[in-house]
Parts: structure tokens; sequence; C-alpha cells
């Protein structure tokens, strides 16, 4: 084994090594007291708090931190009476201790000014911490144990013995150099970029490989030459000169030849190895630890349960998955709100618990796994589960979805209510929940590290949330695509399959094009009409398909060509460009073009607004528009699906392409979106009636050019003035579906459909 160098401190000030011992210590203590809490007498937990609370005492007396010495005096001192036996230190004790030691983590980020001064301001909260911990070690429980003659004498030798240790242990550890978070993320991006490069030399060395095998084509080809011409040589030797003055000139450039692929060969594993352990290596300097990022969690579930008075044990599992720091800094909030909701929401007081069978303790696991190139967290409780009944009321109540709606949830769809901003199924207000701000963060933070969550809940069981997230930021596995003769990145955790259809698989229904995998039906959507380009009217055998979807929605979105898997080194976007719709970062590839990784979230609500309901756009992909005239698009806007449906038969027979809105609203949303040759609509509808909607596109500039037909059943004189004092350019009732009366007036508004 090799000796390891001397940890360097010379790039410490005495302040920054007191904070960082401090911080360390603090640490050990906490986890000591909560574990000595469920086994009192454990003296391997004593000799460790022992030591912590002797290090920081020997420390603040070196930097003459007075109020730290003193409390940290007598922590040691309770410690030792109870590795002597003297007492037991109780759970109001340990409450005690504990409260020392969040005094002592409040100095962890002073600067030494205010450390030096705090006593004065602080005198109080001084005396009544040390006063505290001094009764603890005068306790009537000191009088049951009598301290031995040479009682003190082991733990004595204890400490003296950990403090060579930890000069030992000191020796043994790396040298270390302090380096900005930004300039170790520069280094990475740098070192990530190098690794992209030095994957240009393969395309070159098979470029190189193709030389040669046309180098040795020619030489075959002299060759032959030189059989062909055998009998003309024996008579003149100028043609035998020449040829084998080609032939030695062939073998010279197929040695050189050979020669320069062995080097590049040489070259090419030699960067590629170099720099893959550069990248290895730096990307491990960004990595922690999964440990370090839950610290703190024992502590909070002790304090929260005993505040709720509540039984909760916390398992954490996978402490030693290494996580990138950046990482592991985000995910610290939403993982301290989804263990408090565990405690707060899922987990039973003990009574109830018992009652129903369960152990009178809940029980919370975090767990942290690597799967598919990816890290897991996953947060469960054995509590009582989500109440579907109570959510779903609690829905309804907030007039998110009307009762017979909501009658029509699944499960799965019921819980994703609770990541909604400002929703609670509290009613009251408490120190832990019913103010609206949780989950929604939850999910907000894990969208902006490209990670997901979900969650599972069975009544009477328990409720489970799973985290995806990247093991780290720097790097994105992805699937490149080709879209609109441009490529974009699709980050691989967000893509769902991918799968590739003949163009007969399409099918049409209610304006909309799907096809039918798996059992359920996948709506389609073409990735240039998303990106407003234009697209591509060559007719394909197979037709390519990204499946994509956010938390409810589910797409197939159709790409010119799958250019396959990459590991992409993300390059942050300029902020001064601000937010590029359905983008979240860019790349540099192996040849050095600049990539596109897409935002999968910000891209299906541009899904969403294409294909909205029944507003029916077409995967322009797969039309063959090179022979075609263009149709003249029709929107129809009504709330009843049966006219819907008879309008768009009528006009799609004769030739008009159909788009439907199911009301004002979505209609006045959909005509602001697209481009029509008319609009028809109804006129009594939800949200938006037909009048007002017909008012709006006539006061739009760029809208009141565009006719607009009414068609309605209120065919009085006062109704038709109505229409047409809003602006409408056609008054019809819906009889006119019985003749050609429909047709002809949106013949005679925009003409024939082609």
């Amino acid at each position: 084994m090799s000796k390891k160098s001397q940890t360097d401190y010379s790039q410490f000030s005495m302040h920054e090594l007191f904070c960082t011992e401090l911080e360390g210590q603090s640490a050990l203590l906490i986890d000591g007291l909560l574990a000595l809490e469920k086994s009192p007498e454990d003296d391997v937990q004593l000799e460790i708090l022992m030591r912590a609370g002797h290090s920081i005492k020997g420390a603040a007396r070196l930097v003459n931190i007075k109020p730290i010495e003193s409390i940290a005096h007598v922590l040691e001192e309770c410690f030792v009476s109870a590795q002597n036996k003297i007492l037991v230190l109780g759970e109001n004790d340990i409450d005690v201790l504990l409260a020392a030691v969040d005094v002592i983590k409040d100095f962890i980020n002073m600067s030494e000014s205010e450390m030096l001064s705090w006593e004065d301001s602080n005198s109080e909260l001084l005396i009544s911490t040390v006063d505290s911990l001094k009764a603890i070690v005068s306790s009537p429980k000191s009088s049951k144990k009598p301290k031995s003659k040479n009682s003190t004498k082991p733990s004595t030798k204890r400490s003296k013995r950990s403090t060579s240790e930890t000069t030992k242990n000191d020796d043994s550890q790396d040298r270390v150099v302090r380096i900005s978070a930004d300039r170790l993320s520069r280094l990475m991006g740098l070192s990530g970029e190098l690794l992209i490069t030095s994957k240009w030399t393969y395309p070159f060395l098979s470029s190189m490989l193709q030389l040669k095998k046309r180098q040795t084509e020619l030489a075959q080809t002299i060759d032959a030459l030189k059989e062909s011409i055998a009998h003309l040589m024996k008579d003149d030797s100028q043609i035998e000169s020449h040829i084998s003055l080609a032939i030695d000139k062939a073998n010279n450039c197929r040695k050189l030849l050979n020669d320069r692929m062995a080097d590049i060969e040489q070259f090419d594993r030699r960067m590629t190895n170099q720099t893959a352990r550069l990248y290895r290596e730096v990307i491990s300097n960004t990595m922690r630890p999964f440990a370090d990022g839950v610290q703190g969690f024992n502590r909070m579930v002790r304090d929260i349960a005993k505040q709720t008075g509540k039984k909760v044990e916390l398992d954490i599992l996978g402490l030693e998955k290494d996580v990138d720091r950046d990482v592991l800094e985000k995910i610290e909030a939403p993982l301290t709100h989804l263990i408090r909701n565990a405690i707060d929401h899922g987990i039973e007081f003990p009574e109830e618990r018992i009652n129903t069978g369960k152990p009178e303790s809940g029980k919370i696991t975090v767990s942290a796994i690597y799967s598919r190139g990816m890290l897991g967290i996953i947060v469960e409780d054995d509590g009582r589960g989500v109440n579907y009944d109570v959510l779903k009321n609690s829905i309804v109540k907030k007039g998110l979805v009307a009762q017979e709606i909501a009658d029509t949830l699944s499960e799965q769809e019921l819980l994703e209510f609770l990541f909604l901003p400002k929703f609670s199924t509290r009613d009251e207000v408490t120190e832990l929940s019913g103010r609206g701000v949780g989950l929604d963060v939850v999910r907000k933070v894990l969208q902006e590290i490209r990670g997901l969550v979900h969650v599972q809940s069975t009544q009477g069981k328990g409720t489970k949330f799973t985290l995806q997230l990247p093991i780290t930021l720097s790097v994105v596995p992805a699937l490149l695509v080709e879209i609109a003769s441009e490529s974009y990145a699709f980050p691989l955790i967000r893509v769902n399959r991918v799968t590739k259809v003949n163009s007969s698989e399409i099918l049409r229904m209610e304006g909309h094009q799907y096809i039918t995998q798996h059992g359920e039906h996948l709506g389609l959507v073409s990735g240039s009409q998303v990106f407003g380009k234009p697209a591509d009217s060559t007719a394909h055998d197979e037709i390519p398909i990204v499946v994509v979807n956010d938390h409810l929605n589910k797409y197939g979105v159709v790409v010119d060509k799958l250019i396959g898997q990459r590991e992409l080194v993300v390059q942050a976007l300029d902020p001064r460009i601000g937010k590029i719709k359905d983008i979240s970062a860019s790349a540099i590839l192996e040849n050095g073009q600049p990539t596109l990784i897409i935002d999968v979230d910000d891209f299906v609500r541009s899904i969403n607004t294409i294909i909205s309901d029944e507003t029916g756009a077409k995967v322009t992909h797969f039309i063959d528009v090179a022979d075609k005239q263009i149709p003249k698009r029709v929107l129809v806007v009504d709330d009843s699906i049966t006219v819907r449906g008879v309008e768009r038969n009528l006009l799609e027979t004769n030739g008009y392409e159909v788009v439907l809105a199911v009301d004002g609203m979505d209609g006045w949303n959909t005509v602001r979106s697209q481009d029509f040759d008319l609009v028809i609509t109804d006129v009594d509808m939800p949200r938006m009636d037909g009048i007002e909607l017909v008012e709006l596109i006539k006061k739009d500039v760029k809208l009141n050019s565009l006719p607009v037909m009414i068609v309605s059943y209120k065919d009085r004189m006062e109704d038709r003035k109505r229409g047409m004092d809003a602006g409408a350019d056609y008054y019809l009732t819906k009889g006119s579906f019985h003749d050609e009366t429909l047709l002809e007036a949106v013949i005679d508004l925009i003409g024939e459909a082609l």
C-alpha cells in the first residue's frame, strides 16, 4: 500500500481551519447523540462523542473562542461521566445536548470578528446553555453509580489515544488544494470538450483506411497493366522502366501509408485513453457521497416526530453513492420537504398505527441507487397513504375540475394534482402543512436539473416518491435526431421509446393523426411543426418516431432521421438570450457542429397547443405536397360534438381542411396560432360565446379581414342583427345542414376548396 502524503493546510487560514473542524465535529456530535438515544450505554458512540467534544474544546482554545471552549468543555464532561457509568443520558438529556450543539453550529458561518464579539450580545444564551449541561453532570442520576477510584483514567487514555489517532489519520490523507466551484466547472467543461474532440481522429482514421484500400486497388491495377503489356515490354525498355518506376512508387506509398496509419492508430488509442482518464478524474472531483447531502435528516426527523407526537424511524440507504455536488445541493430542499411531508401527512400517531396492526413507530426509507446510468432516490413511508376520496373532494372544492370529471380520473391522474402550485389537502395551516408550498416546488427543482419525480400511494399502506436524476449535470446521455435538416438532442431520461412505422399504419380520427402500439393510441406530431420549420415532403417507407411524455400526456414526435445515442457535454445558453422556447441547453458534436438539447416539458406544452382537444393538426411530415394544391382551411367552433361532426364531414367531403374547436375560448386560441381561410362559429357556448369571438376577431389587426360565419339555432331577426353588428360576414341557421345552403355560403365567402 502506498503511503499518502501529509495534508497540506498551507492554503487555509486559522479561522477557516476552525470553521472546517466545527462543521465536521458538529456532524459527529449530532449523529452520535441520535444513535445514543436508541442505545444509551453504547460505549462506541460515547467514545466518538467524547473525542468530538474534546477536539472542539482544544480547537476553540487555540483560536481563543471562549464561548465554544466553555460549551465543549461541559459537553466532554457529560460524555466522560456517561463513559464511566456515572450517569445514563436519557431523552431529555439528549435534547439539552443537541441544543448545545446547535449553538456551536451557529459559529460555523461566522467571520472571525463575529465569533470574538458573539458573547457580548449572547451572554444569557451562553450561561443558560452551560448551566443546562452542568445540570446533566450533577443530576441525581450520578448517585446511582458511584465513581470508581480509577474511573477517569480510561477516558483520559482514550482521549490521548484519539489525539494520536487523529494525527495519524491526517498523515494518511491527500494534499488539499483550494479551487472555486466556478473554476472547477470550467475545467470540467473543457475536459468534456476535449473528450469530444478526441473522437475526431476516428473518422479521420476511417478515411485513411479507405485511402489504403484505394492504394491497394491502384497497385493491383498496375500489376494487371504490367501483365497485359508484358509482350511489349520485351521490345521497349522505356515502357518497362516506367512500369517498374510506377510499381516502386506504389510500394513506397503503401509503406508510408501503413506507417502513418499505425502512428494515427496509436495516437488515437493514447488520446482517447488519456482524455477519458482526464475527464473521469475531473468528474470524480465534482462528486460527493450521497451521505454529504443527508447529514441533517436524522436530526430533522427526530425533532419533527417529537413536535407532532409521533414515533418515526429514518433509514437511509446508499450513503456511499457518488453524486454531482450541484445535484446534491439542488435536491436537499426537495428531499427535506418529502420527508417532512411523510411525517406530517403519512405517518400515523402511535395509537392509530397499533389499532391498524402496524408497529407504533412509523418508518421512512430514503434510498439512493444507480439505474440505467441515472441516479434514483426513493422516499418511501409505511403510513396511511393517500385518501383518494379526500383528494378528489379537495380537487373539486378548489374548482380545478368538475365533479363528473373528477369521478372519471384514475388514481395516478388524481395524484398529479398534488404537484399543482399552492395545492394542499389541508384546510388548516400548521407549521408543517397547509401553506400550499411543497410538491410543486419539488417538481420544479427536479425539472431544472433534468430530473423526474413519480408518486405511488396505496391507502393504508404508504406512499412512495421516486426521483430520477442525472448523476452529473455536465454530461447528458441523449438521443440525437435530425429535424428539418438540423440536429436536435432529446435527453434519454425523457425518451419513452423509439419506433418506426409504415405510413399505412397512421390513422386519423377527429382530425388527429395517431398510431396504435402496445394497446394504446399515440397521437402524432411532426417535429418540424413544433419548431415552426418547413415540413419534409419526401415520402418515406418507414417513419421514425420518438415517443416523449410529461406527467399525463404522451406523444409520438416524427423526426426526419434517428442519428443515434450520444454523450453530450452540456453548454449552458447565455442568460442574456433568455429562455428559448422548447430548448434547454446546447452541446458540441464530434464534428464540431453545435446541437440544441430539447426541453421536453416545454416541448410537450408546444405539442399540446398543436394537438389541443380537437384542433386537428395534420402531421405534415407524411404528406407529399409536391404535386398537390393546399386545400383551404376552415375553423369550426361549436360546443356540440354532433354539430362539429356534421359540419366537418360536409366540408371535408367537399375538399376543405377542417380544424375543430370546442368553445369560443378554444376557438380564439386556435385562430391566433394557425392560419385559416374561414371561421364558422356557434353563438351559445361556455367560457366565450360566438358573438364575443366574432368581435375579438374583427378587432384584431391581423385577423379582421378573416371571414366569419355564424351558424346558430337562433333565427330571430334580433339574433341575426346582433351577429351581423358584431362583424359576422354570414348568419345561417343550423337547419342549413340539410341542404346546400351552408356549402354555398362557404363557397360564396372563400371559393372552392382547391
